[in-house]
């Protein structure tokens, strides 16, 4: 068996004030095409200030997004070359 190494880069940039913090992800793929999502946190104003945190959650949320796009997407191409419906690809 043949292994070969592949990658990919993933951009995230983070927007905040002292309550929000946005999260932008952009994937660029080696076809050509690329994924772009948004992930958002919020602080309750109770809790401490940890913009961390708010990063964090904020990029989970944009990279979960951006796995389901790249799944949707899969499934897409399995079914384009197969010349049937796949079964769903789940996490």
């Amino acid at each position: 068996m043949t292994y070969s190494t592949v990658g990919w880069h993933i951009e995230l940039e983070f927007q905040e004030d002292d309550q929000h913090t946005r999260a932008a992800a952009l994937l660029r793929l080696p076809d050509g095409t690329e994924a772009r999502t948004h992930g958002h946190a919020s602080r309750h104003r109770i809790d401490p200030n940890q913009p961390r945190v708010g990063e964090e959650i904020a990029a989970a949320r944009a990279l979960n997004e951006l796995a389901m796009q790249l799944l949707t997407k899969a499934h897409g191409e399995i079914d384009q070359v197969s010349g049937r419906t796949s079964h769903p690809i789940n996490v």
